[in-house]
């Protein structure tokens, strides 16, 4: 694992230091680097569940359905934003927060940047999955609420398809560094939740302003369709999100019986600076 000056104690907010297989802040608390290559920065404390996050079943479907190439143009489209928002001739530090099975981080690092990055979820079963195939990301476990990450250390932070936590990753971004975020639009999979739902609720049309400590540079939506074929993808892509576990017992029976599907990929994608801090003068009046 790279650049341990940017990881950070959950527990205090001090510098971790790597020393053998671990992690230690200057108070002592220490987190050992996992077989698998990551390291577990929740504190039990922190924790509103047993086991949070995705379950080892959406992540393998995910898993699954993410390797057959259903999403490359949003993945594509994430590596144009941050493209054209960063230094190519810089080192670049990115965080996936959220980052899942490590996806859209995998094919960041096929773009051509000079990449520091590191992913984070509150899943260890997505990080597990994640640092599986690469352990010279830092791979953690934790959650966007705390960050474990020293402030102004990132250049680039990612919210795909996850929960945003302004404050935090404002305090993680340095002056001017971008958060790049990726939701679903009103259509996504909407062929989909018209079968497994009895009624679809249409969202309103309002336009979200910048949040506090965030200037928004652009927003577009990335429109496309997709062809799911056999029981077993269908199965995959409701497995892999929440529809799996919102809908009933009947709708559910309904997807699974699918044979093929043609579905509508619709989201929305901003990009948003971190505002830059006023400049204040200490000079007395006269």
């Amino acid at each position: 694992m790279r650049n341990p000056s940017a990881l950070a104690c959950p527990m205090d907010g001090l510098p971790l230091e790597r020393t053998g297989n671990s992690w230690q802040c200057p108070n002592a608390h220490s987190y050992d680097i996992a077989r698998q290559g990551y390291v577990h920065l929740l504190p039990v404390q922190n924790k509103r569940s047993r086991d949070p996050g995705d379950s080892k079943e959406m992540v393998l479907a995910r898993q699954q359905f993410l390797a057959a190439g259903f999403y490359k143009p949003i993945a594509d489209a994430v590596c144009e934003a941050v493209r054209s928002r960063t230094d190519a001739d810089s080192l670049i530090a990115v965080l996936d927060a959220g980052c899942g099975e490590g996806y859209y981080l995998r094919e960041l690092q096929q773009s051509g940047l000079q990449l520091h990055v590191t992913g984070l979820d509150i899943s260890k079963w997505a990080v597990i999955a994640a640092a599986k195939p690469d352990k010279t990301v830092n791979w953690l476990v934790g959650s966007n609420a705390n960050l474990p990450l020293l402030p102004a250390t990132q250049d680039v932070v990612l919210c795909m398809f996850g929960f945003p936590v302004y404050a935090e990753f404002a305090r993680v971004l340095k002056e001017g560094g971008v958060l790049v975020k990726v939701d679903a639009g009103p259509d996504h999979l909407l062929e989909l939740r018209e079968i497994i739902y009895p009624a679809i609720r249409t969202p309103g049309n309002n336009k979200a302003e910048a949040p506090a400590q965030f200037t928004a540079l652009e927003q577009r939506s990335l429109r496309y369709t997709i062809n799911a074929s056999g029981q077993e993808q269908i199965a995959r892509l409701l497995t892999m999100t929440p529809h799996l576990y919102r809908t009933s017992a009947e709708g559910r029976a309904r997807a699974t019986a699918l044979t093929e599907i043609e579905l509508t990929v619709d989201v929305r994608i901003e990009i948003l600076e971190k505002a830059h801090a006023p400049i204040t003068s200490t000079s007395k009046q006269e």
